[in-house]
């Protein structure tokens, strides 16, 4: 394939990406993007796709359409071999979950559908303390694109997956896409119960059996779910938006929705890497996080989480003294409140002052914080019994319930959207991330400079090594490696001895209780280093016991933070200008 072209067919912008092999290496030649036309007034998304193209033609020489044809196959100068495209156009896939126990069959059903790319915008279970009119008047509102219903172990109850199922039909709610269409809906429950089911939904919804998310307690199989979920979505939802037609007839393979494809890319590094990663997307309305820990993969989407139309929702969840505390200035209440409603309000607008980024970078810390403490509570071990989450997974829990995501273990976090990847200098993106996620361990941090990861991840699909390779090579800029313990401060002195090895090797260091040091070193660098934590920190090995590590350079370096984990709800005064300062992050 001498040729690739990717495009993403997002809610607001169509982005097209043309990879090209030169010199035996397949390389990232350009990119180009033209607003998204899936609505009114053109309500055909091929206007889009043909304008972005056009303009790719125009910024790397390539010669790529031949009227309303893409040139096909491509030589030395023309056309493209592959074509693939992934698509949030119109809000993506919107679903809802339905079970009969919210901790167990909803829950599970949740990670089936946001693992598939979904965006769950509503959530039903037996005892969610709601009537059935009333479950069956919110799912008429939410108005979803498909609906997986689930419940019940097999040959366990019939009786309560029945009602859920009565539910859906007093509801009849109609798809966006299509309203003379019927709803799809997906059963994955008691498989004793698909006949009863499908005698209730049948003549109403568009029915289809996969096998139960949970057939035991002990197990979870959600990949029957997931791959139905990408079919219907081809089918029921792609197929029916304005101009999706054409668009699956012209690319090869199927067309992935936007998160899927991320996630297929994350899980494919980490295998690649046999890493520990989690990967992060802020974007002006919603945040995704997703993470692969010991093989098993978790996403979640805060759907009220975003720098821009989402922002006052930060401001709500957060509070003010949250976000106050991340800028090295004062600020008033009322201040921070009204710049924060005129951000919502004109969520185009980009910051003109220091003073305005910072509040920017702040409220950005605080929508990374709260969307990854969401992502902790889904990406859970099942409730109620030690299992295993799939049958290919090996790992136990030390106890039932618990989050997947230990941050000690994390060996990798990637950061993309607007206000990380754009941040005028990297070290204020890595103090974002340091921030928010509060990192501990010792964690490698990158960047994704050019918003490839869903083109990137549709590619892998079909060619997984050439994906990686132009990942690493075009999209992923490295910012450095985090070295910070977890444990709270006691006393004073030095909180972190570090001693590097090596013949060119930097002097040993010293870090105080409380601060942030920095090295410098360059990205494709890397120096073996003796870490020494003083009781009680802990950098995963232990309280107080000594790790060895090979530290990755970046743009940033490698930091290493002694503030202690928790962070202080309340910085002492002038510490956010300080800690800034260190990591040469101040504006």
């Amino acid at each position: 394939m001498n040729a690739i072209l990717a495009i993403d067919c997002g809610s607001t912008t169509t982005k097209a990406v043309l990879i090209v092999q030169k010199d035996g290496l397949h390389r990232l030649a350009g990119s180009a993007q033209s607003p998204t036309t899936v609505e009114a007034p053109y309500e055909d998304v091929m206007v889009g796709v043909w304008n972005s193209l056009e303009e790719a033609e125009a910024l790397t020489g390539r010669h790529l359409v031949e009227g309303e044809r893409l040139i096909r196959p491509g030589d030395s100068g023309r056309g493209v071999d592959l074509f693939v495209s992934t698509s949030s156009a119109g809000g993506g896939l919107q679903m809802v979950v339905a079970g009969v126990v919210g901790s167990m069959s909803s829950e599970s059903a949740a990670r089936a559908a946001l693992g598939a790319g979904a965006i769950v915008t509503g959530v039903l279970s037996v005892d969610d303390g709601r009537e059935s009119f009333e479950r069956a008047a919110a799912l008429k509102d939410w108005k979803p694109d498909m609906v997986l219903l689930a419940g019940g172990t097999d040959g366990g109850t019939v009786a309560h997956v029945a009602s859920m199922a009565e539910v859906i039909r007093a509801a009849d709610p109609k798809p966006r896409f299509g309203t003379h269409a019927r709803l799809p809906v997906i059963f994955a429950g008691n498989q004793e119960a698909s006949a009863e089911v499908l005698n209730i939904l049948g003549s109403v919804c568009e029915i289809e059996t996969v096998p139960n998310l949970r057939p035991v307690l002990e197990r979870e199989d959600l990949h029957p779910a997931r791959e139905t979920i990408h079919d219907f979505f081809l089918e029921h939802v792609m197929a029916r938006a304005p101009g999706y037609e054409r668009l699956m007839e012209m690319v090869d393979g199927e067309i992935l929705p936007t998160p899927a494809a991320v996630g297929f890319l994350v899980r494919a590094l980490s295998e690649r890497r046999s890493k520990n990663v989690m990967a992060v997307d802020i974007g002006g309305a919603t945040t995704d996080v997703f993470s692969v820990f010991r093989g098993a993969f978790n996403r979640s989407v805060s759907a009220n989480l975003g720098m821009s139309y989402s922002a006052s929702n930060v401001l709500e969840e957060a509070g003010h003294a949250r976000i106050l505390r991340w800028l090295p200035f004062d600020m008033e209440r009322e201040e921070l409140e009204n710049k924060i409603m005129n951000k919502t309000i004109r969520p185009t607008v980009i910051p003109q002052t220091v003073e305005d980024l910072s509040l920017e970078q702040a409220v950005a810390r605080e929508a990374l914080r709260l969307s990854f403490e969401q992502h902790r509570e889904l990406a859970v071990s099942l409730k109620g019994v030690q299992q295993q989450r799939t049958i290919g997974d090996t790992f136990s829990q030390s106890r039932t319930g618990a989050s997947l995501v230990d941050l000690t273990s994390l060996d990798l976090l990637i950061a993309s959207g607007g206000c990380l990847s754009h941040a005028p200098r990297r070290q204020q993106a890595m103090a974002m991330v340091l921030d928010a996620f509060q990192l501990e361990g010792i964690t490698e941090v990158m960047v994704d400079n050019v918003f490839m990861m869903p083109h990137l991840g549709v590619l892998a699909s079909v060619d997984e090594d050439i994906a990686l390779a132009v990942m690493e090579k075009d999209c992923l800029v490295p910012l450095g490696t985090v070295v910070a313990p977890r444990g709270r401060r006691r006393g004073e002195g030095w909180a972190l001895r570090v001693v590097f090895r090596g013949s060119k090797s930097p002097p040993a260091l010293e870090i105080p209780w409380g601060e942030i040091a920095v090295v410098p070193l360059e990205p494709g660098s890397s120096l073996q280093a003796e870490i020494q934590p003083r009781s009680p920190l802990d950098l995963g090995e232990g309280r107080g016991k000594p790790v060895r590590s090979t530290l990755r350079g970046g743009e940033v370096g490698l930091v290493f933070d002694a503030r202690g984990r928790p962070l202080p709800e309340e910085p002492p005064d002038g510490a956010m200008s300080l800690w800034l300062e260190r990591l040469g992050a101040l504006t």
